[in-house]
C-alpha cells in the first residue's frame, strides 16, 4: 500500500508539473510574447500606408510650377506568394521573365518575409489591367503614391528632384523613411523636405484568407489620416524664368535677378537646363544617365555652384572702397596713356586704348584698367610697401562685406563661396614678404584669384541699388498660408559705405548704359546702370559679364549674366540682361533703337566646341584631384606627426618607463 501511494504522489507531481508547463507557455505565448497574434493578424488584418501628396510649389504670383500626379507601386511579400501564372503576370506589367526572376531575387534578399517594392511607378492605365487581376498573383499588393509634374517643363535646378531614399537616408531619418520611399535629392526639394514631405497615415483592412479587402478593422477607429505637404510660394517671376531659360538656350551660363527691397531671387537660369519631367517615372534611370553623362553637365548649378572672375564688373566695388578709405575722390584724375606700369610690368588697358584724362565716373564708363589699377595700388599702399599684407588684408575684409568669399546663406543646397585670397595664400606662393601690391595688381579689375558666383555677382548689383545694404538673398517667401521666412532675410546688411559716396559710381554706371561699353542695350524710357566684363577663361574665348540694376531711382531689379566663351560683355550678357530687365519692369520688350530682338539671342548657339571645352575640363578635374590628393597626403602627415607627438608625451610623462621606452618614444616623434 505505502508504495502505490508513493506512485500515486510521483504520478500527480508528474501531471501538475506538466500543466504548469503547459499553463506558462500559453500565458507566455498570449500575453508575453506578441509573435503569434502578429501572425493571427496578419491572416485577417492588412496595414496600409497612406502617403500625402507632396506640397505643391507655386511662383510669386501663384502659377504652379510642380504639382502631384497619381502612381501606383507593386509590392510582394515573398513568404505568401503561391503558384501563379508568371507569363501572364509579366504581360500586364510589361516585363520579361529574366526581369521578373531579378525583381524576385532581390525582393527575397531584402527580406523573405516583409513586403518590398517589385515595380515602381506605374500609370494609372497599367495598374487598372493590373487592379482588375490582382486576386490572381497571392503575395502581390499595390502601393498608391504621387510623383511630382512640372506644366511648364521649367526652373530645374531652382526646383530639384525627389529620388528613391537609400540606406544613408534611412538612417539619418532614425526609422521615419522606409524603403521604397522618396525624398528630396536636389533644390528645393531638398532644402524644404521636411516642409513638403507631409505626414504618412495609416489604413487598417479586414482581409479574407485570399488577401481580398472586406471592409475597414474596427471601423477604422485605428486609421490615422495623411496629411498632405505645405504649400511653397517661391519668389520667382515664371515668365521672367521661361523668357531667361529662352535666352540662354544653347548657351553656358547663368542669370540671377533679384529684388533689392527685398533679396526675393525673380530670376534663376542655370544652362544647360533640362526637362524636370525627365527625372519622374519608369525611364528616370535612363534620363538620368543621359544627363549626368551630357558634356555640358546639366545638373551643374551655375547661379550658386559656378566661380567666374568677376572682370571689369568689379570696378565699381573696388572704386566704393577706395571713396570710404579716402585714398581718393570723384574728382581724382588719372591720366591714362593705354597702359598702367605697376613695378617692372607694363599692364596694357583692354585693347590697349587710351582713355586720357579719367575721373571716376569716366573711369567706371570707360572701364579703365589703369585708374583701377592705381586705386587698388593706393590701398594696398597706403601703410607703405613693407605692410603689403597688412594693408591687404584689411582690403579683403572691405570687399568681404559685400557677401565675396563667402556663402550667402541662400535657402538652396550646394552653394558655394567663390575665392577671395588672402594674404596668407601669397606668402605660401610668393613666401612672406616676397610680393608686393603689383604681384596682385589683377585683382584691382576683378582677375586673378578672384572668383564669384552669379549669385554673388547680383546680390553685388542690388547692394550698389539700395546705397549700401543687401538683404540676404533667398527663393521662397511662403510657407502655407503663412508669409513665413527666416529672420536672417528681413535683415539688413550693411557693407560699410556711406550713402553719400555711391552717386559718382552710380554716374558712371548709367553712363556704361547710355554711351559706354553697354550701350546697345539701352532700354527706351528706362534708366538701367549697369557694368560690363570681359573675364579671361582658361577653356576657349573670355566670359561675356554684365551686372546692372534699374531703373536708377527706387530700383526694382538687380541683375547678373554670365554667358561662357562669348567673348565681350556688352556683345551678348548685356543685352540679354537688358531684356530680363524690361520684361520684368513692363512685362513686354519694347523695339531698340539698336535694331536688336529676343529671337536673335534665343536661336544664336554659343555652345564652346567640345574639342577644346572637354579637354580643358578635364584637366582642372585632374588639377582638383591632384589637389584633392595632396590635401589627403598633408591631412595624414598632420594626422600622423599628432599621434606621434602624443605618443612621445606619453612616454615622457611616463615615469615608471624604461629608459628604452622613452628612446622608443623619442624615435618615433621624429
Amino acid at each position: 500500500m505505502n508504495k502505490f501511494f508513493e506512485r500515486r504522489y510521483v504520478v500527480t507531481g508528474i501531471f501538475l508539473v506538466i500543466m504548469i508547463t503547459l499553463l506558462g507557455r500559453l500565458y507566455y505565448i498570449q500575453i508575453v510574447d506578441d509573435r503569434y497574434t502578429l501572425y493571427a493578424n496578419r491572416n485577417v488584418r492588412r496595414i496600409e500606408i497612406q502617403y500625402p501628396a507632396r506640397g505643391p510649389i507655386l511662383d510669386r504670383y501663384g502659377k504652379i510650377l510642380v504639382q502631384n500626379v497619381p502612381i501606383y507601386d507593386i509590392t510582394v511579400n515573398p513568404k505568401e506568394v503561391k503558384p501563379f501564372d508568371t507569363l501572364a503576370f509579366c504581360k500586364l506589367l510589361g516585363i520579361d521573365k529574366e526581369g521578373f526572376d531579378k525583381r524576385m531575387i532581390k525582393a527575397i534578399k531584402y527580406s523573405p518575409n516583409k513586403e518590398s517594392i517589385f515595380e515602381k511607378q506605374l500609370p494609372f492605365e497599367l495598374y487598372a489591367s493590373f487592379q482588375e487581376k490582382l486576386t490572381e498573383f497571392p503575395g502581390f499588393y499595390v502601393q498608391r503614391r504621387t510623383v511630382r509634374t512640372y506644366p511648364d517643363s521649367t526652373a530645374a535646378q531652382f526646383l530639384g528632384f525627389i529620388g528613391e531614399v537609400q540606406d544613408r537616408d534611412i538612417e539619418r531619418s532614425n526609422g521615419y523613411y522606409r524603403q521604397g520611399d522618396y525624398i528630396g535629392v536636389t533644390g528645393v526639394e531638398k532644402s524644404y523636405e521636411q516642409v513638403l514631405r507631409g505626414q504618412r497615415g495609416v489604413k487598417i483592412q479586414m482581409v479574407d484568407s485570399r488577401g481580398i479587402p472586406k471592409g475597414s478593422f474596427a471601423n477604422g477607429a485605428f486609421d490615422t489620416l495623411a496629411h498632405p505637404g505645405e504649400r511653397l510660394t517661391s519668389s520667382l517671376d515664371m515668365n521672367l524664368q521661361k523668357l531667361g531659360e529662352k535666352l540662354m538656350k544653347n548657351k553656358l551660363g547663368s542669370i540671377v535677378a533679384i529684388e533689392p527691397s527685398s533679396g526675393e531671387i525673380l530670376c534663376y537660369v542655370s544652362s544647360p537646363t533640362y526637362d524636370p519631367n525627365l527625372m519622374v517615372g519608369r525611364e528616370r534611370g535612363n534620363n538620368a544617365s543621359k544627363l549626368y553623362n551630357d558634356p555640358y553637365n546639366p545638373f551643374f548649378i551655375r547661379p550658386i555652384q559656378a566661380y567666374y572672375p568677376p572682370g571689369s564688373s568689379f570696378k565699381p566695388l573696388s572704386a566704393l572702397i577706395a571713396i570710404q578709405e579716402g585714398v581718393i575722390t570723384p574728382e581724382t584724375m588719372y591720366y591714362c596713356p593705354g597702359y598702367y606700369i605697376a613695378g617692372n610690368r607694363r599692364i596694357p588697358c583692354f585693347h590697349g586704348e587710351v582713355h586720357g584724362a579719367v575721373n571716376l565716373s569716366k573711369a567706371v564708363a570707360e572701364s579703365c584698367n589703369g585708374y583701377f589699377d592705381m586705386v587698388f595700388e593706393k590701398l594696398i599702399n597706403r601703410n607703405g610697401a613693407k605692410k603689403t599684407d597688412t594693408s591687404f588684408n584689411y582690403w579683403r575684409g572691405n570687399v568681404a562685406k559685400f557677401g565675396l568669399g563667402t556663402k550667402l546663406g541662400l535657402d538652396m543646397p550646394n552653394e558655394g563661396r567663390g575665392n577671395l585670397p588672402r594674404a596668407s595664400y601669397y606668402d605660401k606662393v610668393y613666401h612672406k614678404g616676397g610680393w608686393r601690391s603689383s604681384t596682385v595688381i589683377s585683382l584691382g579689375i576683378g582677375q586673378g584669384e578672384l572668383l564669384a558666383t552669379p549669385l554673388q555677382l547680383a546680390n553685388i548689383e542690388a547692394t550698389i541699388a539700395n546705397r549700401g545694404f543687401y538683404y540676404k538673398p533667398h527663393l521662397i517667401k511662403a510657407i502655407g498660408d503663412k508669409q513665413v521666412i527666416k529672420h536672417e532675410y528681413n535683415v539688413k546688411n550693411y557693407v560699410g559705405i556711406d550713402s553719400q559716396y555711391f552717386k559718382p559710381v552710380i554716374d558712371g554706371m548709367e553712363s556704361v548704359v547710355d554711351y559706354g561699353t553697354a550701350k546697345g542695350a539701352k532700354i527706351p524710357g528706362i534708366i538701367m546702370c549697369g557694368k560690363t566684363g570681359t573675364a579671361q577663361n582658361r577653356t576657349g574665348k573670355d566670359n561675356s559679364v554684365f551686372v546692372a540694376f534699374a531703373p536708377r531711382d527706387n530700383p526694382k531689379i538687380a541683375i547678373a549674366v554670365v554667358v561662357e566663351n562669348a567673348g565681350q560683355g556688352g556683345t551678348w550678357a548685356a543685352p540679354i540682361a537688358s531684356f530680363i530687365v524690361e520684361q520684368y519692369l513692363r512685362k513686354s520688350i519694347s523695339q531698340r533703337p539698336s535694331g536688336i530682338t529676343p529671337d536673335y539671342y534665343i536661336n544664336a548657339n554659343l555652345l564652346p566646341d567640345l574639342n577644346i571645352y572637354l579637354p580643358e575640363r578635364l584637366k582642372e578635374r585632374k588639377r582638383d584631384s591632384i589637389r584633392s590628393v595632396r590635401a589627403d597626403s598633408i591631412r595624414k602627415v598632420k594626422s600622423d606627426s599628432i599621434k606621434k607627438a602624443a605618443q612621445l608625451k606619453t612616454a615622457n610623462n611616463n615615469k615608471s618607463g624604461s629608459l628604452s621606452n622613452l628612446l622608443a618614444g623619442r624615435g618615433a616623434g621624429k
